[in-house]
């Protein structure tokens, strides 16, 4: 059973704690296949990520009075403007403190953002692994499945890493039915202080 013990809370990103998620970011990028980039970005570069995801979506971190454990986003899903309504969301946890309900933690809170953006779809970007491979647990997808995402995509031999071909699904998130027509978009800046003042 996942605990999430009381001393753990979630807030908006700050330019400040980007070191500190660099730093988690990294060991996903030198250690797994979670993440298909090789080489981890500068701090400038991760700086900028943080700034450009904050301008429509909400950016969060979980946090203890000690530490940054981890933090989560929701960001464009593609660009084309009849896209909006869907989103594309992203968790990286410190490699030792999973498995707390820090990550469940997380993807509630952006859920509650998600809703009163009015998105309405959730989509989950996961590389996978053909057979088991020690850079590439199947936890991502296990978590997913059980916050109600579902697969609704499989593209094989996508991404090379550790001289292996991984594969990478989407999974899915219907936060809402679809209405017709439907609500306007309401990029996070606009509604941020009904969540974290």
């Amino acid at each position: 059973m996942n605990i999430i013990t009381p001393d753990i809370k979630v807030r908006l990103v700050k330019n400040a704690d980007a070191p500190a998620l660099l730093n988690i970011y990294q060991y996903y990028v030198e250690h797994t296949a979670i993440t298909f980039e090789y080489t981890t970005p500068t701090i400038k570069e991760f700086e900028k990520r943080i700034h450009n995801i904050s301008l429509k979506y909400p950016y969060l971190v979980a946090y203890t009075d000690q530490e940054i454990l981890g933090f989560a986003y929701l960001n464009v899903f593609h660009p084309r403007a009849a896209y909006i309504w869907a989103a594309e969301i992203s968790i990286y946890l410190s490699h030792d403190v999973q498995h707390r309900g820090i990550g469940s933690l997380l993807y509630a809170e952006l859920e509650k953002i998600a809703a009163a953006q009015n998105i309405l779809n959730i989509n989950a970007c996961i590389s996978f692994p053909k057979t088991a491979d020690a850079h590439l647990p199947l936890t991502s997808i296990l978590f997913h499945e059980k916050k109600g995402f579902k697969k609704v995509a499989h593209f094989h031999d996508v991404g090379y890493k550790f001289d292996t071909w991984f594969d990478m699904i989407w999974m899915e998130k219907n936060c809402s039915f679809h209405p017709v027509p439907v609500k306007p978009f309401i990029p996070y800046c606009d509604i941020k202080d009904e969540f974290y003042a």
